[in-house]
């Protein structure tokens, strides 16, 4: 299988690094043979149709910070639409930035890549939240895969397990955890008696949350996520503008101690259901399942015949969200054997 990764960020390294870890893994396990073709940055772009080496890509853009200083192979000043027409591949993998207003130029990027027969695998979740009946309608019309668990949770299992471990099961609702940054702070205040803006700034040194941590802490990060599972896995049709949103920039130290000394913690929950699409801060139980520290997530799905089932992942970082991917790719090479 031949992928043009458009986009080298932290997720676009990251899908370079497990490639050339497990490389020869998915040949010997899987008989797949996963080349990378064509990669794309802010300022250029490497394609070699006969596969470019991912170590050296990450060489090159730790050393020289843009890809199409990639010898013989390299490009400079062309765009990611161009790159699309130019290169010879068989799944894009889009994982540039997210733009939650108009989900662009993902969006673009997707629509031409499945108009192209092409697979797409994507970890982006502003096209998705935005637009993702228009994504899944021309994806099943044109015959290929839109996949994109990647989008939701991190490495945490809960689109393609919904789908391929629980089809028997109607989802009734989900309730979960869905931001790994908010999930770190709150944790953190809950265990040291700090306040929110202290392990805020601290969190920023340590990268777990942005320069602008705006769309984590004040739950729209979460909300994107609530759109992609309602319609994904609850047939839902509804979109970002739909969710009920409260993030966690106004919860006390006071209201932190206040819920632990009643044996509760303060977590940022994503509600889907037929009675709410909601992201809010909500009291549960500690030892509960939602009782989870640090970056990870969780989330409870309610179904008609195998009651609750839980899964628990790891929210954030740029390898976890890479295995993700990495199952997509694989999932789609199944089913195109």
């Amino acid at each position: 299988m031949k992928l043009c990764i458009l986009g080298f960020g932290a997720v676009g390294r990251g899908v370079a690094k497990v490639i050339s870890k497990k490389r020869d893994e998915m040949k010997d396990k899987y008989g797949l043979d996963i080349k990378i073709t064509a990669v794309t940055d802010s300022l250029g772009a490497a394609i070699c149709n006969e596969g470019l080496d991912p170590e050296l890509l990450l060489e090159i853009k730790e050393k020289n910070g843009k890809v199409s200083s990639y010898p013989q192979y390299g490009i400079n000043n062309i765009s990611n639409m161009e790159v699309l027409d130019k290169a010879n591949y068989d799944c894009l993998i889009e994982v540039t930035p997210t733009d939650i207003e108009d989900g662009e130029p993902a969006k673009t990027h997707i629509l031409k890549a499945i108009t192209d027969k092409k697979e797409v695998v994507t970890s982006n979740k502003g096209p998705l939240a935005l637009s993702f009946k228009e994504l899944a309608t021309a994806a099943k019309e044109n015959g290929v895969q839109l996949k994109y668990e990647a989008s939701v949770g991190g490495a945490m299992p809960i689109l393609n397990f919904a789908h391929d471990t629980l089809p028997s099961c109607n989802i009734e609702s989900i309730f979960g955890i869905l931001n790994g940054t908010t999930n770190y702070i709150l944790s953190r205040m809950a265990k040291e008696g700090s306040t929110y803006e202290q392990i805020l700034k601290e969190s920023q040194e340590m990268g777990i949350a942005e320069t602008n941590p705006a769309q984590d802490v004040e739950g729209t990060d979460a909300a994107c996520k609530v759109v992609i599972l309602a319609n994904s896995i609850m047939g839902k049709d509804v979109n970002l503008k739909d969710v009920d949103v409260v993030g966690i920039s106004k919860i006390t130290q006071e209201a932190i101690s206040l819920a632990k000394n009643e044996g509760y913690l303060i977590k940022l929950i994503g509600e889907v259901s037929d009675d709410a699409l909601q992201v809010s801060p909500r009291l549960v139980r500690e030892g509960s399942p939602f009782a989870v520290d640090g970056t990870l997530n969780v989330a409870t799905l309610k179904t008609d015949l195998a009651e609750d089932v839980t899964v628990v992942g790891k929210g954030a970082g740029s390898i976890e969200t890479a295995s993700a991917i990495l199952s997509d790719i694989i999932s789609i090479y199944k089913t195109k054997k």
